[in-house]
């Protein structure tokens, strides 16, 4: 998971949030990092883990990508933390990228899907942004028959080479 940053539990590189809903109920095409705009504290909320992007997703107002209805609890060590836990962020996304994703959006009828955040090597958080099209039922119980047979063939692997 997440690498921890000292004795102080807070990560300083690795995945912070994840959406694992998001790469099961949808179909990801491709994937996209985009920056996001906080404050401090979010930012160390964010560290300590407490994020959560399960019921999050992105959307197109006024020529920019806002992030909604992702949940970044309010931190407690400070005196000055006060903000609004599900508050819209702007994602940051160059010019190219962003009229990339908007045009799949329209033309496609595909969905801005977020997988996770998570900070990179420098320390900066970002999002993976997944460019997907919705799964129907019969998709997903074809997902969990494949994953089921992935893990039973592995178990059958390593019973197998356990006998010789």
């Amino acid at each position: 998971m997440a690498t921890p940053k000292k004795k102080s539990g807070m990560i300083s590189h690795g995945i912070a949030a994840q959406n694992r809903k998001g790469r099961f109920n949808y179909t990801i095409l491709e994937t996209f990092e985009a920056g996001l705009v906080l404050k401090g504290p979010e930012v160390k909320s964010l560290r300590l883990g407490r994020a959560t992007i399960t019921e999050a997703y992105a959307v197109e107002r006024n020529g920019e990508l806002w992030l909604l209805n992702c949940f970044i609890p309010e931190y407690q060590g400070g005196v000055l933390s006060r903000f609004d836990s599900r508050a819209p962020r702007k994602l940051l996304l160059n010019k190219k990228q962003l009229n990339h994703l908007l045009g799949a959006v329209a033309r496609d009828g595909a969905s801005l899907v977020p997988l996770d955040i998570h900070f990179n090597d420098r320390g900066l958080a970002k999002l993976t942004l997944g460019l997907g099209e919705g799964r129907k039922n019969v998709d997903k119980r074809r997902a969990i028959a494949d994953r089921d047979w992935q893990r039973d063939k592995a178990r059958l692997i390593r019973s197998k080479g356990k006998e010789y």
